[in-house]
């Protein structure tokens, strides 16, 4: 469909559009089953769209008749709102997706094709001081300049009027909005839209000033790479913490040179008070940022405990922002937290409900910052008022999108870390624990297999791997860093790397027990280590999983090495416990037994060895474990990954120190 194709065009330029912002139309005349007469459409992007990735299905088709009919019905702008509900009542036949407030604008423009986009060149424009007079000399009369007004209904009936009225105009710049463009075909108005976008580009670099956000402050500039990221990494968790004091949020961390440069400046703290402008940005990054004010010079500690007391007084402004504009029908609160926290010389900190929420929060942001320096370039940065910006932070049609949204799956908002996550029983956990909502880092020796099971689990806003060997602290503290740079902190931690060695007593080696010790015991403790430093930082609880064995309590023959391994873990789990319960971190522990199919230490030769001890062929090891079980059932991967999820979600929630077993049944593995 030509439209969808406009539309992926459009949208796979960031210069045209941010995410999910702005929206296409076409009209056309189509054959109405019923009637089997022809009947004039209107085909446009539906609510919550992204005209990058835009399908057919993401189109609402309406009856034109009919939504122009509404004119006739329209209340005035005190309740126009209520328009959005009627366009239910104009939809063509299973309708599609959900119209958005700017059908209107598409339906009443007298034109055939209509783009409405927030380009950061337009919204600059549309944010100066003197817009009207700079939209004038950019463009002169091929686009017009239209006052600030809400998206909605009656938006829609001005710029209606403004296409009647000027039979001239390609389109026109929204004052603190964006732009809308039409045509009489859809390559017309993708023209438009680009000659829009485009010469506002060229106006504001012809004419603007070279540094609008004032000069460098010194000793703010941007840290070297390693140096800046090893920052980021100690400040994210706590970052993440106070972020998620009303609500738990996933993080993202954005080092771009826009917004370094922007952080380095010295209107920086000016400039961010006044906010974003343009809804769509707003709506995701709040009104406006939390801003350190150190250099990046300053000690961790100093800039952890400036944080928290610049957090301290964003609640509260935040929460009198809040009071001077909500009335009695205003939605409660949503929190008073920071989307947005900027910190100089390192980068900035997004958050959001999830990981594409905190990533887009953050490119709303640095397309606030671009917005900025276009407008201060060419006039000076004139958002729309706080007033407007509340009108449309806690607006009841985005209240309502907010409580259609589906329920959070369980372990939503959590950062999971998995080690030995490239194959057998880790992969199934890392899978487990992402089909339950959890943002998951795969940790593995293997790289390669880490990178197979994040691919296979989704994309990076859902799993990322990092190749980790786990008896090297530094290697373990590294694979923490990028842990915490990816989805601002860690929440939840599996121990389950591990490989198994099965000799007798004087077979054993010293190489033996010290590999089979430096890979669970040791490579547990490192981990562990790593994961309190941030679980403590982060101040919001957490958990710890240890993937021991049923050989941590049962004495089986030719398994000194790895029998002792797994008891040395299993006793951790109490030990960790009893230290870590006082910041609300869990450590408990589960015990498998037999689990080979889908194994990667049975594959690796353990299930020969122990088949050799048992007396049976390794292909029916599984078989024989499953025998000698008081259920006769197989332990197979997804069942010790079921055990962590248990352990892990709300249920037991005041559970700590436990060990379950997943043996289908040891009799002489039972806890006492």
């Amino acid at each position: 469909m030509e439209l969808v194709a406009r539309s992926n065009r459009l949208g796979a330029d960031p210069r045209n559009t941010n995410y999910a912002g702005g929206n296409t139309s076409a009209k056309g005349a189509a054959v109405d089953p019923v009637t089997q007469q022809p009947v004039d459409l209107l085909w446009v992007k539906g609510s919550g769209g992204d005209l990058g990735t835009l399908t057919e299905a993401g189109l609402a088709v309406l009856r034109l008749d009919r939504l122009r009919g509404l004119v006739d019905v329209y209340p005035g702008v005190e309740r126009e709102d209520e328009m959005v509900a009627a366009f239910d009542y104009c939809l063509h036949g299973k309708g599609g997706a959900a119209p958005s407030i700017d059908t209107a604008m598409h339906g009443l423009v007298d034109a055939p094709h209509v783009d409405h986009l927030h380009p950061d060149s337009g919204i600059a424009l549309a944010t100066a001081a003197d817009g009207e007079k700079l939209t004038a000399e950019c463009f002169g009369d091929r686009v017009v300049w239209v006052p600030w007004r809400r998206p909605g209904f009656q938006l829609g009936l001005d710029i209606a009027a403004v296409h009647r009225d000027n039979p001239s105009a390609i389109g026109c710049i929204l004052g603190g909005h964006g732009i809308t463009a039409w045509g009489a075909t859809s390559a017309e108005c993708e023209a438009n839209s680009l000659e829009i976008i485009r010469t506002a580009e060229r106006f504001i670099a012809d004419r603007g000033i070279a540094e609008p956000f004032g000069a460098v402050v010194p000793g703010f500039e941007a840290l070297p790479v390693a140096e800046r990221r090893a920052r980021a990494a100690a400040l994210a968790p706590v970052i993440r913490g106070l972020a998620s004091t009303d609500k738990p949020q996933v993080g993202h961390y954005t080092d771009s040179d826009v917004v370094l440069e922007f952080t380095a400046r010295e209107r920086l703290a000016e400039l961010a008070a006044l906010g974003t402008s343009c809804p769509d940005h707003f709506l995701r990054t709040k009104v406006r940022p939390l801003v350190l004010d150190l250099p990046p010079s300053a000690s961790v500690e100093d800039a952890v405990e400036r944080l928290k007391e610049l957090h301290e007084a964003y609640r509260e402004e935040y929460s009198a922002y809040y009071q001077r504009h909500a009335d009695a029908d205003s939605p409660a609160m949503r929190g008073a937290d920071p989307a947005i926290v900027l910190v100089p010389g390192v980068g900035m900190f997004s958050f959001g409900k999830d990981k594409q929420t905190a990533r887009v929060a953050g490119e709303f942001y640095v397309n606030a910052i671009n917005v900025m320096r276009g407008a201060e370039a060419v006039s000076s940065y004139a958002p729309i008022d706080e007033r407007e910006k509340f009108r449309i932070e806690y607006w009841a049609l985005e209240e309502a999108k907010l409580q259609r949204m589906p329920k959070p799956k369980p372990l939503a908002t959590r950062v999971a870390f998995v080690t030995g996550g490239g194959s057998g029983i880790g992969k199934a956990i890392a899978q487990r624990l992402a089909a339950e909502g959890a943002c998951v880092v795969v940790a593995d020796l293997d790289l390669a297999a880490a990178e197979a099971v994040a691919k296979e689990i989704g994309s990076s806003d859902v799993a990322v791997a990092v190749g980790a060997d786990v008896s090297d602290a530094a290697a373990v503290d590294a694979a923490f860093e990028e842990a915490v740079l990816a989805f601002g902190g860690v929440d939840l931690v599996v121990n389950n790397a591990g490989l198994s060695i099965s000799k007798s007593l004087l077979e054993t080696t010293e190489r033996d027990w010290d590999l089979q010790h430096d890979v669970m015991a040791k490579g547990s403790f490192l981990v562990s280590r790593a994961a309190a430093k941030v679980l403590i930082d982060q101040g919001i609880g957490g958990d710890i999983v240890y993937i021991s064995s049923k050989n941590a309590v049962f004495a089986g023959p030719n398994n000194v090495a790895y029998g002792a391994a797994k008891a040395d873990q299993a006793h951790q789990v109490r030990l960790l416990a009893a230290e870590l319960g006082q910041y609300g971190v869990r450590v408990n522990g589960v015990n498998p037994d037999g689990v080979v199919r889908g194994s990667g230490i049975f594959a690796k030769g353990w299930g020969a060895k122990r088949a050799a001890v048992y007396g049976v062929p390794e292909s029916e090891l599984g078989a024989y474990y499953a025998q000698r079980t008081l259920l006769k059932r197989e332990v197979l991967p997804e069942n010790v990954a079921a055990a962590v999820f248990a352990l892990v979600g709300s249920d037991l929630s005041h559970t700590t120190g436990l060990h379950v077993p997943v043996d289908a049944g040891v009799a002489a593995a039972f806890l006492r």
